[in-house]
Formats: structure tokens, C-alpha cells, sequence
């Protein structure tokens, strides 16, 4: 028999994206979906399309937030989803693939194809993008972190060779917002790590990121979005050395432990 799939996505107000998202993992035997308390219909479309719908009150970070997920997950294997990406149907066919076969492995490396304003980057920063999202749920964890939250696998790791497709930017207004949204939780991950930004890190930091980016990894060669990509990453070091890492007033202190404590 087929080993039992489960997707696990957190969501917080994604209901422009969502049910892509969802619909392309119409193949798997279970889809848990932890939502921060969205206020637009992202609960709703995730219900309607027979997801499991759990609700947190807190933030608590990306790292334990999937956590959370992970944790009200049952299947023998999990693929982790972001809900602005989502599985076409040849990395659909490799996944069901690789779980009924598995060779040992414990997890799979999925390439990422991102879109910067609805254009591909084949080049730059975002080009050889590689993510372990398709794990034995008992052989990952993800990491505590923040922002930019990791899995830590025990057991052999292989890797597939069709893309996950992600949304990563949808327009120069989303750029904004999520520079701003991850330099504050990046710094704030910093401060507690004992580093300590400054202008010149910042210049300094920035002016690698562009750099690498545009020149070094042939951004240049992807023409105006390859150079919207290098900017993207250069503000958003430049705003990770510089910002603060206060809490903001509506933010709630992380909790580490408390589980997800509402299902719809």
C-alpha cells in the first residue's frame, strides 16, 4: 500500500492563494492547515477543500508554527507547503514516487522555481534554490527559528528533480511589506544569537548581497528581474542590519510548547 501523505501549510490572510495551493495536493491523504487568525476566507476555502483547519491565537514564529502543524500531522510521510507555492502535476507524479519507493531515504531536496512579479528568476540569489520539504514525519523536526525555519532530518537525504512552484513576490507593494515583516523577525533572531547591526554591516552586508545576486550568480542575465531581484535582496539585508528588533505592541511573546488550541 501507498504510505499515507500528509501536507502541512500556515496561513495567515492567504486566501488569493490558498486553494492553488490546496488543489494541487488534491493527491495527498491528509491536509492540516495551522492559521494565525486570518481574517479574510483562507479558513473557509481551506475547509471547503477538505482540509483540517486548526487556529492559533499567538505567533510564535515560522520555526514553531510549522512545528505545530507538523505535530497535529499523521502520516507516515509529510510535505511542507508554503501557501504561495504550489505542486504541478510531474513533481506531483515524483512525490508519490519517491514515498512508495523511498530507497532508504528519509527526505527529499525539492528544487524551488520562484516568481518575482509573475516572472521567473532563472538566475541571481533565488536560482538554485533547493528546499527539504518532503520528509518521514518521524525522522524531521523544524527548527525554533523565527524566520527562515529549517528541518532537521535524521536519516539519508536524496533529492527530486521537479520544481515546487512559488509566488514568492507578487508585486512591488508585497516586496515591501515582506522586507519589512522578515528584517524585523530576522534582527530580532540576530539580537537573541548576540549580533549587533550597525550602518556599516549594513552597507557592507547589502552591497554582497547585490552583488552576488546581479553579477556573481548572472542575475543579469534574467534583464529587469533579475535586477528587481538583486535590489530585493539588497534592501532587505540592508534592512535586517538596521532594524529594530523591539517587539511590536500587538505581537505576543513566543510560546514553545502550547499546541494549536482551536479546530474548525
Amino acid at each position: 500500500m501507498m504510505p499515507k501523505l500528509s501536507v502541512i501549510v500556515i496561513t495567515l490572510n492567504e486566501e488569493a492563494c490558498i486553494g492553488r495551493c490546496l488543489d494541487s495536493v488534491s493527491f495527498a491523504d491528509e491536509i492540516i492547515v495551522v492559521d494565525n487568525g486570518s481574517t479574510d476566507r483562507t479558513r473557509e476555502i481551506a475547509v471547503d477543500m477538505g482540509a483540517k483547519v486548526h487556529v492559533t491565537e499567538d505567533w510564535p514564529g515560522f520555526g514553531v508554527q510549522k512545528g505545530r502543524a507538523l505535530a497535529a500531522s499523521t502520516g507516515e510521510w509529510v510535505l511542507s507547503l508554503d501557501a504561495d507555492e504550489w505542486v504541478e502535476a510531474p513533481l506531483a507524479a515524483e512525490i508519490k514516487e519517491a514515498i512508495a519507493e523511498p530507497r532508504g531515504y528519509a527526505g527529499f531536496e525539492i528544487p524551488r522555481r520562484s516568481r518575482f512579479c509573475g516572472r521567473v528568476v532563472n538566475h541571481g540569489s533565488w536560482s538554485a534554490d533547493r528546499v527539504l520539504r518532503l520528509f518521514r514525519r518521524e525522522a524531521g523536526r523544524f527548527t525554533d527559528y523565527p524566520v527562515h525555519e529549517k528541518v532537521v532530518l535524521r536519516g539519508n537525504l536524496s533529492r527530486l528533480s521537479r520544481p515546487l512552484e512559488h509566488d514568492c513576490v507578487t508585486d512591488l507593494g508585497d516586496a515591501h511589506r515582506k522586507i519589512q515583516m522578515y528584517a524585523k523577525a530576522s534582527a530580532k533572531h540576530m539580537q537573541s544569537l548576540g549580533k549587533k547591526g550597525s550602518a556599516t554591516k549594513a552597507l557592507l552586508h547589502s552591497a554582497w548581497a547585490y552583488l552576488n545576486s546581479y553579477v556573481i550568480r548572472l542575475g543579469i542575465l534574467d534583464g529587469a528581474v533579475g535586477l528587481l531581484v538583486a535590489g530585493y535582496c539588497a534592501n532587505y539585508t540592508y534592512s535586517k542590519w538596521t532594524a529594530s528588533p523591539s517587539v511590536e505592541s500587538g505581537d505576543k511573546a513566543p510560546i514553545r510548547n502550547k499546541p494549536a488550541v482551536k479546530m474548525n
